[in-house]
């Protein structure tokens, strides 16, 4: 029970927050194609080297993504410490590929904590347990250097993934006692993939040793599901996509803005600020965190229409905070088509993904509620009972019994996502 009750503890302000940044940030970047531009163009290294010698990151001001970030309404963010390509954001004693021999000559993880703890936000390392640099991990179906008609044996010759492993498990070491971190985000474990031809698990990472130092180093930090190890995760973590209804456990949807993950302009499937917000709100209604990714460009700036997204989404959660921040599943009560209940406290409220023709009824809620009022600026809205023999016949509205009727305006609020707070008796 005592254990139980630490777990809860640990995730509590996780399930607070709600919302968060990602940002997928490496040499890649240089490329401007993906960030497993490496793997899907088959780079040799030499090739690939050249972004290194390119990475400048000139313009990178932590503080300007910290303050975008606290102006959208995010809580939290997490960085790539490392992706899979193997470049290093900190100045590791562990390679020499990292930030600090290439041109921008940084610490950049350590400003990143920095800036965001300034910003009074949760800092989260994302940190890949593949790595297609390093001399002894071992070449499979997912690597860049895979070719099936040499085999596995043969490209493997002289390496030892124990060494591999003892050097993720130091780095891993160094991010947490360096930086005390709130989250570690690993990714990823692959040992059923076929693509992978021979995939990798728990027992390449070490995952239990690797979970059993973190823990002794740091019990409060959060751990997501991705080492192959479901026991020891806080949180899960679907791609691109939410569950259908309520889990048992916190889980956190991550979602690009425009279909890629690292800077790629070729890549034009944005979101609107409006759907943004939906998925924020569709996850909060069923218990989960949004965590919402930037690609920052090889000299350090957001794309113009990711700073333009964000400040958007910033001016609906300035405003609807309460019905987002510490709110969680409303269970137990009807949600009408197209809208999405959460509650905080005594209160429900309702976000209306469409606008009604008038009227929105909620089912059972006749004489539970003791006013309602839209969130944004706090005006009353007008409700009856379903069956109000007192309203004039061409004023009544069929529903069914015990049904709340909210009586709406015409014109729908000037807002991305209209919601209703509604006061319970």
């Amino acid at each position: 029970m005592k254990g139980k009750s630490f777990v809860t503890d640990r995730i509590a302000w996780f399930s607070e927050a709600r919302f968060g940044l990602f940002i997928h940030w490496g040499t890649y970047a240089v490329a401007g194609r993906h960030e497993w531009v490496k793997y899907y163009e088959k780079l040799p290294d030499e090739h690939y080297e050249k972004y290194f010698g390119q990475f400048r990151a000139d313009r990178y001001d932590p503080g300007k993504w910290a303050a975008a970030a606290r102006a959208a309404g995010m809580r939290y963010a997490v960085l790539t410490t490392k992706h899979h390509e193997g470049f290093c954001l900190w100045d590791t004693e562990l390679t020499d590929y990292k930030s600090t021999n290439a041109p921008v000559g940084r610490d950049l993880v350590a400003e990143f904590v920095d800036a965001f703890r300034a910003e009074g936000l949760k800092v989260g390392f994302y940190h890949s347990v593949v790595d297609w640099h390093h001399p002894d991990f071992l070449i499979d179906g997912l690597h860049p250097r895979w070719d099936a008609s040499v085999g596995f044996e043969k490209l493997n010759e002289g390496k030892d993934m124990s060494r591999y492993v003892e050097y993720l498990h130091g780095q891993v070491r160094e991010l947490v006692t360096r930086f005390q971190p709130d989250i570690m985000w690993f990714d990823f474990s692959y040992a059923d993939d076929r693509r992978a031809v021979i995939g990798k698990g728990r027992n390449d990472w070490q995952s239990e040793k690797l979970v059993g130092m973190i823990r002794e180093l740091a019990p409060d930090i959060l751990l997501n599901d991705r080492l192959d190890l479901p026991e020891s995760a806080d949180f899960v973590t679907p791609e691109e996509t939410a569950p259908h209804d309520l889990v048992s456990k916190p889980w956190e949807a991550c979602r690009t803005m425009n279909g890629s993950w690292g800077y790629a302009p070729g890549y034009q499937q944005w979101m609107s600020p409006a759907q943004v917000v939906q998925v924020l709100v569709d996850g909060v209604s069923k218990g989960g965190n949004l965590l919402l990714n930037v690609g920052p460009n090889a000299r350090g700036d957001l794309e113009p229409r990711a700073r333009d997204l964000l400040a958007a989404v910033g001016e609906w959660t300035d405003l609807h905070a309460e019905s987002v921040y510490g709110a969680g599943p409303a269970t137990g009560f009807g949600t009408p088509p197209d809208a999405r209940l959460t509650r905080r406290g005594n209160r429900l409220y309702l976000h209306l993904f469409n606008w009604p023709a008038g009227h929105v009824v909620l089912e059972g809620l006749a004489g539970r509620v003791t006013f309602a009022s839209f969130v944004h600026d706090a005006r009353e809205i007008p409700m009856t009972a379903v069956g109000d023999d007192s309203l004039p016949g061409h004023m009544r509205v069929d529903g069914p019994d015990g049904g709340l009727i909210l009586t709406l305006p015409m014109s729908r609020p000037d807002v991305l996502i209209p919601v209703i707070a509604l006061d319970l008796a």
